[in-house]
This record gives C-alpha cells, structure tokens and sequence, in this order.
C-alpha cells in the first residue's frame, strides 16, 4: 500500500508492505527499503525493531486522515492518505473558500505568535507555535490570505478545538 503523508507543506510517499505477521518493508519516497517487525504493546503504542534497535512509537488518530506520532520523545503531526482519499482531499481542498478558522487540534500553551490582525499570510506560512506534550508545534495557514482575527496570546492554554486564528482569502 503506497500512503501520501503530509507535514505542513511537506509531502512524503511511504509504501508498507506487510512481508508476513507483524513483519513489513518500508520504503519512503523510493529510496531504500528497510524491513521492521512490529508488535502492538498497548492501546496506541507500537514496539518496531529495524536492524536490532528497539523502538517505541505512540500513534494517536486525532480526526479523519490525521495522526500525531510520538517517536522518541519527539511528536509529530501527520495528514495520512491513501491513493483514494488523497484524490477526495485535492477535490474537497480546490472546492474550499472563504475564511478559514484555525483550530489547535489538542490542548497546549501558545508559546509563539507570528501573525497579527491585518497580516497577509501564505498558505503553509506558521501562524503561531504550540507546545503539547513538551513539543512545539507549528500550526501552519490552511489558505493564502488575511488574518482577520487572533483569538488567543503568547502563554495561553488553549484546549483541543478552540479557534485560534481566522485567515481570509483577498479578493483581488
């Protein structure tokens, strides 16, 4: 199965192919393909070894396409998608408009604001800084624009959902 992973702007292809039980290679952007085994040890946590070294990795569903994972302490915020819905996401993306409301997609502190009322921003531009979990996370503009509203401050706790920031599209 070929996966389309995407990190803010950046978008990766992984292919996982499980070779038997609890054994896959995985090969990432076509380059070199390595063998990991595989053992679920609880609710969302995997134990993967590659080439003798143990490692454990947290994965947490956080909405549809969407998965945080915890590798070594480090956590990172995934869109997932397969060649089907990759193929609904770009239709549904080019059909979208209108103001965009950013939402932090679980609890934390805003340890970083980039933008201001009145600032035109890119789409993938980093709009404010996160800290979850003890990790900083971008969260990144959905669409090209004008941020209209700012609804949180540097040192707020904000929960999972609440709107952050508000981008609008410019009309030309």
């Amino acid at each position: 199965m070929i996966y389309e992973v995407v990190q803010g702007n950046r978008s990766i292809s992984i292919r996982l192919e499980e070779i038997g039980e609890g054994e896959y290679d995985i090969s990432i952007d076509g380059g070199e393909t390595i063998r990991v085994d595989a053992v679920k040890s609880g609710r969302t946590i995997y134990s993967l070894i590659e080439e003798g070294k143990q490692f454990e990795v947290m994965v947490d569903a956080s909405g549809q396409h969407k998965l945080d994972v915890q590798i070594a302490g480090r956590l990172f915020h995934f869109d997932v998608y397969d060649e089907r819905s990759k193929l609904y996401a770009q239709q549904a993306k080019i059909s979208a408009h209108g103001k965009q409301e950013v939402e932090a997609s679980m609890p934390g502190k805003v340890v970083k604001l980039n933008v201001a009322v009145g600032d035109l921003v890119e789409e993938g531009v980093s709009l404010l800084v996160l800290e979850a979990m003890k990790m900083e996370n971008d969260i990144a503009s959905p669409i090209a624009g004008k941020v209209t509203a700012v609804n949180t401050s540097v040192g707020s706790s904000v929960e999972a959902g609440a709107k952050l920031v508000v981008v609008e599209p410019v009309e030309d």
